[in-house]
């Protein structure tokens, strides 16, 4: 029976209404949901994360390094879990629903936070100051510590990165999309300096248990502004991973790896296409163990059920599995050759966490007096490079950059700021010894005193700002270069992982900072429990020589690279 034109109509007219619908979502309406969103968690997640160090030393009772060390491992996985977040939303369930349940998480995680602060049985007694004496947490105790962190992360990994994807969907030009980047980044530094300042004062200064409590509510504040924003989000159906696509030309190419491959070659380019090896369409010639993934062997051809021609292997239609594309071997190779200079940025990344963990112990044990009733809160000492890295980054870009271009009469490409910032890195580094080393002078003198748990070497923590100061510019030179180089290397089909390798490269270097450190506490006696019966300045020293080396490795990847353009 034949459907009368109404039926016929009904549904084209539903989809009419739908794209009606959806056109009416996104815009900037969604930019003050997204924004304070994004400031809740941002100033409760990086104000705990950069306390947690003095959290374990006054509350737990921890050793000084192992707090640092522990600190480090939590900085690292806030940094790594979100991209196995940016995956779970592209591959299955797209941004919305993983950012909503990442701050539901996050709430959960800082009720445990203020728990612990504020029940006596979930900590051990207080001790003041904090010696060798001092009864540690039981197991118990630090369970529900740590789950509070595991939570943490978990969280975080479900909306770091995916909560500037959601903004960018709501947007259909690419010029909207790059002003909602730039109030992205403005949103998230400011979080992060309410963060290492406000949240740092009331957790070190006031109370644990009123420092949590407001990051619990800022938490759930986020929560609310998400929520409240849901009616007017676009949310697009998640296209698939990339992540995927690399896995199946490596599967492909072990797969085939045993088969016959001599003689003539056809490679599959897509939709029943082949190209032989001389052709354009053929893969270039570096990696051929991985070529091999695209290559067509037993080919025949079939006629589908509406007439078409479609290309078979053998007797079985192309598996994603055994035969992947031109492109899709081109995309893995690409990556590939970008991992050498890729893994000359991670020793940047082990510097800074090690000096990240480091200062904080080295202001604990420096005069924290400003003025006459204002101590800076220890934690607080580095939002000094995260300033730097702000206020340098307009000086770069109205004032060092165009002085290069009259000089050479280009801008710097990425590579080169990426250079740079290893050479002001290494420069940092040489702050840091030496800023340690007048302090272990002053403590040379009052050698006696020094030696008592607590004691405060009377030399101003402003000292610090300068190294810190020093490292922070350089990041602003070296990651937003690197980003930047992936981004333009890297094929269309793979900027979620481009996007992805410059924070990658901080979660491998807080990670490797803890085994760095660890190391030094083995083979020498630089790090005692008391730094300044130490030798720190040794360690940025060390740290120095080695970004100097790492340097060297990086203008040779520089001179074996070959550009995709």
């Amino acid at each position: 029976m034949e459907s009368s034109p109404a039926a016929q109509l009904k549904p084209l007219d539903d989809q009419e209404a739908q794209d009606k619908q959806s056109r009416k979502k996104g815009g900037w309406i969604t930019l003050p949901f997204i924004a304070g969103s994004m400031l809740g968690l941002g100033l409760a997640v990086n104000g705990t994360s950069t306390n947690l160090l003095l959290y374990l030393l006054k509350e737990y009772n921890v050793e000084s390094i192992d707090a640092a060390q522990i600190a480090n491992i939590v900085r690292g996985s806030l940094n790594l879990v979100p991209v196995a977040g940016a995956i779970i939303s592209d591959s299955y369930f797209g941004c919305f629903p993983v950012i909503l349940a990442g701050t539901a998480i996050n709430v959960l995680a800082f009720v445990l936070f203020t728990l612990t602060a504020a029940l006596p049985s979930l900590k051990p007694p207080h001790c003041a100051p904090p010696s060798a004496g001092c009864p540690h947490g039981t197991p118990g105790q630090f369970t529900v510590l740590y789950a509070a962190v595991c939570l943490l992360a978990i969280g975080t990994g479900g909306t770091r990165f995916n909560v500037a994807t959601l903004g960018a969907d709501q947007f259909g030009s690419a010029r909207d999309q790059d002003t909602f980047f730039n109030w992205y980044f403005v949103f998230l530094y400011a979080s992060f300096l309410v963060g290492d300042t406000a949240i740092v004062y009331l957790q070190d200064g006031v109370s644990w248990v009123i420092g949590f409590s407001v990051c619990l509510g800022a938490t759930a504040a986020s929560l609310v502004m998400l929520v409240l924003g849901a009616r007017y989000y676009r949310m697009p159906a998640p296209k698939g991973s990339p992540y995927t696509e690399l896995a199946r030309v490596v599967v492909a190419a072990i797969r085939k790896a045993r088969d016959d491959v001599s003689g003539p070659l056809n490679y599959y380019v897509g939709d029943g296409t082949v190209a032989d090896s001389g052709s354009d369409g053929a893969p270039s010639k570096s990696l051929g163990c991985v070529c091999v993934a695209s290559i067509f062997l037993d080919s025949t051809m079939i006629t589908a059920s509406d007439g078409t021609p479609e290309t078979t292997v053998g007797d079985h239609r192309p598996s994603g599995w055994r035969l992947c594309t031109v492109q899709q071997v081109e995309d893995l190779k690409s990556l590939i050759g970008v991992l050498p200079l890729w893994s000359s940025g991670i020793l940047i990344s082990v510097s800074i966490g090690v000096m990240i963990g480091m200062v904080i112990l080295q202001a604990l044990a420096m005069d924290r007096s400003l003025g006459p009733r204002f101590n800076i809160p220890a934690g607080s000492i580095t939002v000094c490079s995260l300033a730097a890295f702000i206020a340098a980054t307009p000086v770069f870009e109205r004032a060092l950059f165009p002085l290069w271009r009259r000089a050479t009469g280009a801008l710097p490409t990425p590579l080169q700021r990426v250079g740079l910032g290893h050479v002001v890195n290494i420069a940092g580094m040489v702050a840091a010894a030496l800023v340690e080393r007048r302090r272990l002078g002053v403590v040379s003198v009052h050698h006696g005193a020094s030696e008592a748990p607590g004691w405060v070497t009377p030399m101003s923590v402003l000292w610090l700002v300068i190294p810190l100061g020093v490292v922070g510019a350089g990041e602003a030179l070296h990651f937003p270069g690197n980003m930047a180089f992936y981004y333009q290397e890297f094929p269309k089909t793979l900027r979620s992982t481009a996007t992805a390798m410059a924070p990658l490269l901080i979660a491998l270097g807080f990670y490797l900072s803890t085994v760095f450190v660890d190391v030094v506490r083995r083979v020498t006696s630089w790090l005692p429990e008391n730094i300044n019966q130490g030798r720190l300045d040794n360690v940025y020293w060390a740290l120095a020589v080695m970004a100097t080396v790492n340097f060297g490795y990086f203008l040779i990847c520089v001179s074996l690279y070959k550009s995709r353009k």
